[in-house]
């Protein structure tokens, strides 16, 4: 597929650069994709179109404020963001500065904290040495940084949330950019599906029945870079960590089972769905799955979806409006079909919806 398949223009005044208020009153596009019908709703709305026994499966990642101001020891700038833990002191970042070896990051009320580069890129074939045997490599852009002691206690003093670059201004409240379930840290982008939710919506849907289960899918920031690729199957998508539980692997295949519909919360819950459901696909062991169409999962996922691929777990989903030549887009393509998906692109544009992390949604059915 080329990738001037996956682009299109929008209007740079549609690009959100405050969330609604309150959350849940964003515009939220209902596209039925055996019809084709396209409904015009608002996302506390979401009630009517879902009904017992059909599970919403969210993403409950936290953002961490993964940005790091430092200096260089001859006073040079550094900027660091950080992408993913290695061990307790080592994380996987992209650093920003001329030639940094070492860098200082001023804490208030403690000693500086100082750190190193490890090295300048990921060596081919090399993997680290306190990540399991099958964790994946390292991306080509990031850096192993060292700091001299564990930096995830400072975070909240010195890190800053890493907003996306299409957005100018960080949010007044922080709380905006994470979800109002969010519990386990370790993204560095907010799951922007979810940031509709409010507790009161929750509640509602519980109280209907809905049931709403949690996994996690740490996101990093390749979650907003384009494919340069002339085509889309040439692009090397991100590596990713995931986690479906025991408990909610249960529950979400019994809701199944009992003819409810798999309801994805954004594109990453909906990778992380689709990771679950591969590994029973690639059950080797003489134990039978016994109608398990999703299995418990913990560990890395560089799943791609693209047009073409068939989704094992996910019958609908709740997604923001994406970037153009993204992999995000792909995916919607994926789910919902091209040209579907791209009458309701023209239509969202032509009524003037918000686009990207703190747009508009749409419910995919």
């Amino acid at each position: 597929m080329l990738t001037s398949e996956l682009d299109y223009e929008l209007p740079p005044e549609l690009i959100a650069q405050t969330p609604a208020e309150p959350r849940d009153s964003s515009r939220l596009m209902v596209i039925e994709r055996a019809s084709g019908h396209i409904e015009h709703r608002v996302f506390r709305d979401l009630p009517a179109f879902v009904r017992p026994p059909d599970v919403l499966v969210a993403n409950d990642t936290q953002v961490i404020p993964a940005r790091i101001y430092a200096r260089k020891p001859t006073g040079g700038k550094v900027e660091i963001l950080l992408l993913r833990r290695l061990d307790s002191v080592r994380w996987e970042a992209l650093v920003g500065g001329h030639r940094v070896h070492e860098f200082v990051v001023e804490a208030a009320g403690q000693p500086p904290l100082r750190g190193v580069v490890l090295r300048e890129e990921p060596r081919i074939g090399e993997r680290h040495a306190l990540l399991p045997a099958d964790s994946p490599q390292s991306d080509s852009a990031a850096r192993v940084v060292m700091f001299d002691r564990p930096v995830e206690p400072l975070l909240e003093h010195i890190g800053v949330m890493p907003i996306p670059p299409y957005i100018h201004r960080p949010p007044d409240d922080p709380a905006r950019y994470q979800t109002v379930y969010a519990r386990i840290a370790g993204s560095a982008a907010a799951p922007t599906a979810g940031l509709h939710f409010t507790p009161a919506l929750l509640q509602t849907l519980e109280e209907n029945g809905v049931g709403v289960v949690f996994v996690t899918l740490h996101i990093g920031l390749d979650t907003f870079k384009p494919i340069t690729e002339d085509t889309v199957e040439a692009h090397r998508i991100h590596t990713e960590w995931c986690e479906v539980s025991p408990a909610a692997a249960e529950r979400i295949n019994a809701a199944r089972a009992a003819g409810g519909r798999v309801i994805a919360v954004g594109t990453t819950s909906a990778r992380t769905l689709e990771t679950a459901a591969q590994a029973v696909a690639r059950n080797t062991s003489h134990e039978p799955d016994a109608g398990r169409f999703i299995a418990p999962y913990r560990g890395f996922t560089s799943i791609y979806i693209t047009p073409g691929y068939r989704f094992r777990a996910v019958d609908a989903l709740i997604t923001n409006f994406h970037l153009p030549r993204s992999t995000l887009l792909a995916m919607i393509g994926a789910f919902m079909g091209m040209d579907l998906m791209w009458r309701a692109y023209e239509e969202a544009i032509r009524r003037r919806y918000r686009f990207y992390s703190f747009g508009d949604a749409m419910l995919i059915l």
